[in-house]
């Protein structure tokens, strides 16, 4: 178990959340559910909240009702190993939801997920400031990440 995780805020919707996620993230689990008891808010038996893995990391998933909303102040941070991956991920998380920039996208559930490549930071912390900031011209510019152009502007091609 993690130490420290996050929990995900939806309006009565988690279920069908968690669906999602379990078909958007390979090796994606439920590890445990917990239902509302007849001392809790919502209706004996109902699902209270899910705690998922996703690629290794665990998610609480609250069925908390419309009082609170996502904003993207809080954002999930996707790894991505390739092109392919950055493609996969952006385009099943965004079926439903609104692109944003620099890689960033909200999904149908009002969650902000960055989708990015695991390089990019070594990249734009490069000792050789030019490299760097020719990486974050070009990534300014994008909506969804290409590691191709990046890795041009990184480069000076």
């Amino acid at each position: 178990m993690q130490k420290i995780s996050p929990c995900l805020w939806f309006e009565g919707n988690a279920e069908e959340a968690i669906d999602y996620y379990l078909r958007v993230f390979e090796d994606a689990r439920i590890i445990e559910t917990l239902h509302h008891t007849e001392s809790s808010p919502g209706p004996r038996g109902s699902v209270l909240a899910v705690t998922i893995e996703l690629k290794g990391s665990e998610i609480m998933v609250l069925n908390g009702g419309s009082e609170f909303k996502f904003t993207p102040a809080v954002s999930m941070f996707v790894h991505c190993e390739s092109q392919a991956e950055i493609d996969r991920y952006w385009d099943m998380l965004l079926d439903g939801g609104q692109a944003m920039a620099c890689g960033w996208l909200t999904d149908r559930f009002g969650v902000t997920w960055q989708i990015v490549p695991a390089r990019l930071k070594s990249m734009l912390q490069d000792p050789d400031h030019d490299k760097a900031d020719r990486t974050m011209k070009a990534l300014m510019q994008m909506i969804k990440l290409d590691m191709k152009e990046l890795e041009r502007a990184y480069n000076g091609d």
